[in-house]
């Protein structure tokens, strides 16, 4: 960030008085631009023994399999954030349930939400970010053609709860990609 959105003055990077971390902060008009994690927010939408996913249409990981999710809009709930991607990507329609898990992935400063939903119908339709969507078997998974480790996670945790017959929270931290 170079200009105050508020203003249209340069910004400098330092520490505001009251803060511990080094933020943008407008020295013209006092303004102090926070940035913060975003929110990805999705649902694992079930009908009967499958779940449905959709192939990307769009970067990133173009052509690979996820849930229905997207970044949470400013003044909607995770739960409205989870019905309105599953709609945008899916053209289908969902009864939210319980929130099932929660992806921290601080190395690109994001947390991913996720929720059990059942889908009302089958009808559903590829949207504009998808090329395909499809229900699978859970032994149909296409683990391979996965689009991100919070989807894989997800779905183990998914599958692992679905095979005790109870469902309960998950948290995960993702790490990047080779670390330990």
């Amino acid at each position: 960030m170079r200009f105050c959105s508020n203003c249209g003055q340069p910004v400098a990077r330092r520490i505001p008085p009251g803060d511990t971390l080094e933020r943008h902060v407008c020295d013209a008009c006092g303004e102090i631009h926070y940035q913060n994690p975003k929110m990805v927010v999705g649902a694992i939408p079930v009908l009967g023994d499958r779940i449905l996913l959709a192939r990307r249409a769009i970067e990133p990981r173009l052509g690979l399999w996820t849930l229905p999710a997207g970044f949470m809009e400013n003044n909607e709930s995770t739960g409205d954030a989870a019905v309105r991607e599953t709609r945008e990507e899916a053209c289908a329609e969902i009864e939210l349930e319980a929130l099932f898990s929660l992806v921290n992935i601080p190395h690109i400063s994001q947390v991913h939400l996720f929720y059990l939903a059942r889908l009302v119908s089958d009808d559903f339709a590829p949207g504009e970010e998808s090329l395909e969507t499809r229900l699978f078997r859970i032994d149909d998974i296409p683990w391979d053609e996965l689009a991100f480790r919070s989807i894989s996670i997800t779905l183990k945790h998914y599958l692992a709860d679905r095979a005790t017959g109870r469902f309960t929270m998950h948290v995960e931290e993702l790490a990047p990609v080779g670390s330990h």
